[in-house]
């Protein structure tokens, strides 16, 4: 497990941003691709196939390939939707959490590894 400062955390931001954004983007698709990709597993039995198979299956690893990406950064993602990112973090002493999310600046909270979101706390 990486351990983060605050300043590297912050560093990381302008490229866990665009990490991300590809990740919504992939994930946007695969929304759009999902009632196709549902069709296709219905008719599984009778040799299933779709015209898009090649594209889902592309997107599908793009996303793959974003997540690992993250995770290979040593920041742990707990919310794809709202771009939710955790830090682990040395604070007196005890391993917690900078907490981080879509659409802040900076990173300005922290919180205990048990308590989550709800246990977020200004820095």
């Amino acid at each position: 497990m990486k351990l983060f400062t605050l300043e590297e955390a912050n560093a990381l931001l302008p490229e866990l941003r665009r990490l991300l954004a590809g990740l919504d983007r992939t994930r946007s698709r695969l929304k759009q691709l999902e009632p196709e990709a549902q069709r296709a597993a219905e008719r599984a039995s009778e040799g299933g196939g779709t015209p898009f198979g090649l594209e889902y299956a592309a997107v599908v690893a793009r996303s793959l390939n974003l997540t690992q990406l993250i995770l290979g950064l040593g920041v742990e993602i707990k919310d794809f939707d709202q771009g939710l990112c955790d830090f682990p973090h040395l604070r007196g002493g005890k391993i917690v959490y900078l907490c981080w999310k879509k659409g802040e600046s900076r990173i300005e909270w922290w919180h205990d590894v048990e308590a989550g979101f709800a246990g977020r706390q200004p820095l």
